[in-house]
């Protein structure tokens, strides 16, 4: 009976269509069963003969459309063209037009544009500005242009839609020349001017046009935060997002992510438990992987197995940036057997998840298992880059492998790599803890780079470790031009002074740091045991259990000295430059 009354009733069986397709809150289809509901909607339209039937022709386009069915919805208008007597109107080029933008389908696209000519809808508002979004899609800038400049009529949409196209492909000039075109501009116009401004950096333009918007949304905000994170203002990027008047998942997850890229894991972090404790959003997988390098560079492993089980109940353990940040977080967290089970479960790898494992081995000192892994990497067709080699360079560093990391160095040309500055830091650290001095100097005038204060500061306290106070000496006046702040290079060389019983020249160091401005910092490390972080902080001696600590040092200094790993201290010294607070 309800079959043959949609048969009979046109208007009954257009509306039963677009049920099938409407929003997870239909009465007749859930989100499980929409895709069996259109199907069968489309079994009952291809029954009846009422195809002439215009509107109800593109209530079934349209339902394809909305349920992402693209192909779909282009083979039943080929099917309409040919075997019926259906006559498309503007509303079916729409739809057709968005159709063919979201899946990319250029050809079909302009076989479109083609029939819109022929049929005469080219004057159409609402049928021309989707022929124009539909090239931007496509990144065909000259024919959206071209359209665009065809339109007799033209709405704030289609200003908009090629604005979006010139800020995509860098085109700046051309999305401002457009934009002080538009007669009147709205929000979604500001915003896409805003993204285009932030994406080169621009962010004096892209405060300019926010202080000009009248109704600033989250869109807005979002935009300016990931702008100032982008710049390292971290403080104004803050401000923006206390005084949003609301605030969704992406921008929460671009506040903690701005926090971390700019190395303030600690302020990611209780961002993060404020969005837990204050808020019903759930965290994404953009909000894992963006608050996982904060919890790596904290060392929280606690915190870090919370999430992976927020990971595992929310299914995003398939998702491979989440699996390879959740293998970098282990890993720096020093847990290199969940690291480790984690890469081995992963469905997808990607070359980031192979160097994710390989640099966790290496920073951990398992040399021997890094190197293991970058073979078994080559192994499964996965070619190298650029930080897998800094990876194994490390490794071979950690581990005091000095011909393998020449060697492999040596054959990154193999894999079309060109050794950049990074690259040949690694190897000058290498071939200094390896007390080969000569090579060291000789790499370092040999770098296509010139030495930065990184690489020649690394030098120089393997000059100071083999106790080579002229090589010193003459990597100290270069250095020290480099980084005049850097309070471990004037240190490092007043003690080797000292050492050499050279007490003027010890002084005279001391008084440059102080005119040069520079200030020791209380060298300190975290470590977390039981829920609490505790911090070792060298020189304090106020904990009540010092004595104990004390002796248990001492201990430890008589192991790496009967194991050559003394690094030249005193007993003394060794248990002074480390502290339980």
């Amino acid at each position: 009976m309800f079959r043959n009354a949609l048969e009979a009733n046109v208007n009954l069986l257009t509306k039963f269509i677009t049920a099938c397709s409407s929003s997870y809150s239909s009465s007749i289809f859930t989100a499980s069963n929409r895709p069996a509901g259109i199907q069968h909607a489309r079994r009952l339209f291809d029954h009846i003969q009422r195809h002439d039937d215009t509107f109800l022709c593109n209530s079934m386009i349209k339902s394809h459309v909305d349920l992402l069915q693209f192909p779909d919805s282009i083979t039943l208008y080929r099917e309409l063209k040919k075997g019926t007597v259906f006559y498309p109107d503007n509303f079916t080029f729409t739809s057709l037009a968005k159709a063919c933008g979201l899946s990319l389908l250029t050809f079909e696209g302009q076989q479109i544009h083609n029939h819109v000519g022929k049929t005469g809808f080219c004057s159409d508002l609402f049928v021309s500005t989707a022929l124009v979004d539909m090239y931007v899609k496509f990144g065909k800038l000259v024919f959206a242009k071209k359209m665009f400049d065809e339109m007799n009529h033209r709405s704030q949409v289609s200003f908009t839609a090629l604005i979006v196209g010139f800020a995509r492909c860098g085109d700046i000039c051309s999305a401002w020349n457009l934009f002080n075109q538009m007669p009147e501009r709205d929000a979604v116009a500001f915003n896409a001017m805003m993204d285009a401004s932030v994406k080169v950096g621009d962010m004096n333009s892209a405060r300019v046009l926010f202080n000009q918007m009248q109704d600033k949304n989250v869109v807005s905000y979002s935009t300016m935060i990931c702008g100032c994170c982008n710049i390292g203002d971290v403080t104004s990027a803050r401000e923006l997002f206390d005084c949003m008047p609301e605030r969704n998942l992406f921008s929460w997850n671009s506040m903690i992510s701005g926090y971390c890229r700019n190395k303030k894991p600690c302020e990611a972090l209780k961002l993060f438990r404020e969005m837990q404790s204050n808020t019903l959003f759930e965290p994404d997988e953009v909000t894992i992987v963006s608050i996982l390098p904060a919890i790596a560079d904290f060392g929280d492993l606690e915190l870090g197995n919370w999430i992976h089980r927020i990971v595992k109940k929310k299914r995003l353990e398939k998702s491979t940036k989440v699996g390879t940040s959740l293998v970098d977080m282990y890993a720096k967290c020093g847990d290199t057997m969940n690291a480790t089970r984690v890469f081995e479960e992963m469905e997808d790898k990607e070359t980031a998840s192979w160097n994710a494992l390989i640099n966790g081995f290496a920073v951990n000192g398992s040399s021997k298992e890094a190197l293991k892994l970058f073979m078994e990497m080559q192994n499964r067709g996965f070619k190298p880059n650029e930080i897998t080699m800094l990876g194994v360079l490390s490794a071979c560093n950690h581990g005091g492998l000095v011909e393998e990391g020449k060697r492999w160095f040596k054959r990154m040309d193999e894999y079309d790599l060109v050794p950049q500055i990074e690259h040949y830091g690694c190897m000058v650290d290498l071939l200094g803890r390896a007390g080969l001095l000569e090579e060291a100097e000789k790499l370092i005038e040999s770098m296509p780079y010139e030495a930065n204060g990184i690489i020649l500061s690394s030098y120089l306290f393997a000059c100071g470790y083999r106790k080579d106070i002229k090589r010193a000496e003459n990597v100290m006046k270069k250095v020290i031009k480099l980084e005049p702040f850097n309070d471990g290079n004037y240190v490092m060389m007043r003690n080797l002074y000292a050492e050499h019983r050279r007490w003027g020249d010890a002084d005279e160091m001391k008084k440059l740091m102080r005119t040069s401005g520079a200030k020791k910092e209380t060298g300190s490390s975290v470590i977390e045991i039981e829920s609490r972080t505790l911090e070792f902080v060298a020189g304090d001696k106020l904990h009540p259990n010092w004595e104990m600590i004390d002796r248990v040092l001492a201990q430890l200094w008589l192991h790496m000295k009967a194991q050559g790993t003394n690094f030249g201290y005193s007993s003394q010294q060794y248990r002074n430059s480390i502290y339980f607070q």
